[in-house]
């Protein structure tokens, strides 16, 4: 019989945790709104929330630049929501694509940083949670990927070698 349990902590308040402001082109981000739809309770610190959101923008920032770069140049938009999009809950959906990429990116980040402490020594046997948590750090890659396609306007397309 396994007796387990989850212990959880509870995210600061939203006023400990400031807006992260993004380069003006690209949405700014609210880490109270990223711990609800991350669903990251308050075992994520603000201390190291702010950095691994920070470095999720850079990332996801940086992947879009050529063609963020075209729609400020080319088009003349301000923001990111100034590209035209169909709106979903009277938001762009190249926004919400945006932080789609934003979380998954976060998301699997902070598996990997987590990770090591995945294994976990069981009796004789290691638990082999540490391959799940692998495999779901990929799938919030994929789910990183898809959502950048979304934004460019590109079709998803995965290709696996054998």
């Amino acid at each position: 019989m396994n007796n387990s349990f989850v212990i959880t902590a509870d995210p600061p308040d939203s006023e400990q945790e400031p807006l992260v402001v993004n380069d003006g082109w690209f949405p700014d981000m609210d880490p109270a709104a990223v711990r609800a739809a991350c669903m990251l309770d308050g075992t994520v610190t603000a201390d190291r929330l702010k950095p691994a959101l920070q470095n999720a923008m850079l990332s996801v920032n940086a992947e879009l630049q050529p063609w963020a770069d075209e729609q400020r140049v080319r088009w003349g938009y301000a923001c990111l929501a100034d590209v035209p999009a169909p709106q979903a809950g009277s938001e762009s959906a190249k926004v919400l694509h945006y932080r789609r990429a934003v979380h998954a990116c976060l998301q699997a980040d902070l598996l990997t940083v987590y990770r090591g402490g995945a294994t976990i020594n069981t009796g004789n046997k290691l638990d082999r949670s540490n391959d799940d948590t692998y495999a779901q750090a990929c799938e919030y890659r994929r789910m990183q990927r898809w959502a950048i396609s979304d934004v460019l306007g590109q079709a998803r397309c995965t290709v696996e070698l054998i």
